[in-house]
């Protein structure tokens, strides 16, 4: 019995039962589901002069038959061409060229992807003949054959080289309207006020400084358009060399409960230094003098630093040759509302999970204290039997020395023994009166501990578990 097969593989089936009409393919990726078909015994697939064809074998004939379909008749072999002319009575045919069509390891590739749901996992080979996934992966990227709305991805996991056809997210999708910068600012944004009336601002230089100041507004305007609130961070000037990318933040946006921090950088030149004749001097003076290799200067390159949230496009953006930061704020905009969208998913998921803690938790409570009450009218149920028990046995030795009692003459050992006697009644009717009625007891109220020895791995004293 072959393999059960999947929903294409049996279109595919059911196709060529039909003998292979026209038009019911947009593309070539049938033939990757084909192939499975021949290696079940289920059809034979042939190729000659680049044209391909498909026929039923008896198994796949039997396989349509059962499921209620008959095939279609298929010749073995080609039909006969029709009686012709004498060679020399007709004019010689020109001969006619079939194009081959060749299908490349991109396209192969994309018809297993398309296949198989967009994920593969190939074996990872050694030796003169193995196949370089990686390459091929590199191929099918560069073949411009991938839709613009899916990604290629390929690594090497423990099992295998797995390769990945996926959607690409709408936000990376979505196009952005590029943010405004204003070339004055006659009302400034509070922190914009606040950050111009330091000595000096984020430790930038002046020729960046007002620029910097500039692009800040025009994001936090844009923030605020989204309902997001800006304020002012506590790093005043610049960082300290030694926390240069790790200060706190110059400003924060925050997003939907989801503060991001932003760090405002200058980047610096570097330069081979040139060693002074003093600094010769020196080195040659003390053995543990260095020369530093390089010079850095202020230039005029921004960076921005996020700090905060669930990164979606970066944690960093910076001026580049061919495109300053002011052509990627409305990235840096989106970049917060995500971080601010990704929050809120996580709380309410945090919640929802909260929530259903809450629901097991008490439904283990109430687990725990109907068996805590079974628990407890089982013990009362034994004791009441060990009374009963203890009542008959009694209650045939008191007879005895009743008896014995009657048979006494008057004296110390019949007071004595009557003493008994009567203590012993008192013990007797206590015993039958507690083995005499049975009833169903109400448990007292348990405590947290009574319950402990019920609830497995969950506390009695709240929605959590060891």
């Amino acid at each position: 019995m072959h393999q059960a097969l999947n929903d294409r593989q049996q279109a595919v089936l059911d196709w060529i039962g039909q003998g292979c009409p026209d038009g019911a393919w947009a593309d070539s990726t049938y033939k990757v589901s084909a192939q499975a078909l021949q290696s079940r015994g289920l059809i034979k697939n042939t190729k000659r002069r680049g044209h391909w064809s498909a026929q039923l074998t008896d198994k796949g004939r039997q396989d349509l038959t059962d499921r209620g379909i008959h095939p279609a008749e298929q010749n073995a072999e080609p039909p006969k061409p029709p009686d012709r002319k004498p060679a020399s009575s007709r004019p010689r045919p020109q001969p006619k060229t079939v194009p081959k069509t060749r299908t490349s390891y991109a396209d192969q590739l994309l018809e297993e992807l398309a296949a198989n749901d967009g994920c593969l996992v190939k074996p990872l080979e050694s030796g003169p003949h193995a196949v370089n996934w990686a390459s091929r992966v590199s191929a099918a990227r560069k073949s411009g054959k991938i839709p613009h709305t899916q990604e290629l991805y390929g690594y090497r996991t423990h099992r295998g080289y797995e390769i990945k056809l996926v959607d690409i997210p709408a936000w990376r999708l979505a196009e952005l309207t590029p943010l405004h910068v204003p070339a004055r600012l006659p009302k400034p944004h509070s922190v914009v006020a606040a950050l111009q009336k330091l000595p000096q601002p984020m430790g930038l230089t002046k020729p960046v400084q007002g620029r910097a100041l500039h692009i800040i507004q025009a994001l936090i305007s844009a923030s605020e358009r989204q309902g997001h609130k800006a304020a002012l961070g506590t790093t005043q000037g610049a960082p300290p060399s030694h926390r240069r990318r790790s200060a706190p933040p110059h400003f924060t946006i925050t997003a939907q409960g989801e503060s991001v921090g932003f760090l405002v950088l200058q980047e610096q030149d570097r330069s081979e230094h040139v060693p002074t004749a003093k600094e010769l001097a020196d080195v040659e003076k003390y053995s543990r003098k260095r020369i530093d290799r390089y010079d850095y200067t202020p230039s005029n390159r921004l960076r921005f630093i996020l700090r905060g949230g669930s990164p979606h496009r970066a944690s960093e953006w910076a001026d580049l040759p061919d495109r300053p930061l002011e052509e990627q704020l409305a990235e840096i905009a989106q970049e917060v509302g995500l971080r601010g969208e990704a929050a809120e998913r996580k709380r309410r998921s945090d919640q929802l999970a909260r929530e259903e803690q809450q629901r097991r938790w008490e439904a283990a409570i109430r687990e725990a204290r109907a068996a805590y009450a079974h628990a407890y009218r089982v013990k009362r149920l034994e004791e009441q039997a060990d009374a009963w028990h203890q009542t008959k046995r009694l209650t045939e030795y008191v007879t005895v020395v009743r008896d014995h009692a009657t048979s006494l003459p008057p004296g110390q050992e019949r007071t004595e023994t009557e003493a008994w006697l009567a203590f012993a009644d008192a013990r007797l009717q206590h015993l039958a009166k507690s083995a005499a009625a049975p009833k169903l007891s109400s448990p007292p109220k348990p405590s947290n501990d009574d319950l402990k020895p019920f609830l497995g791995a969950w506390s009695p004293y709240g929605p959590r578990s060891y």
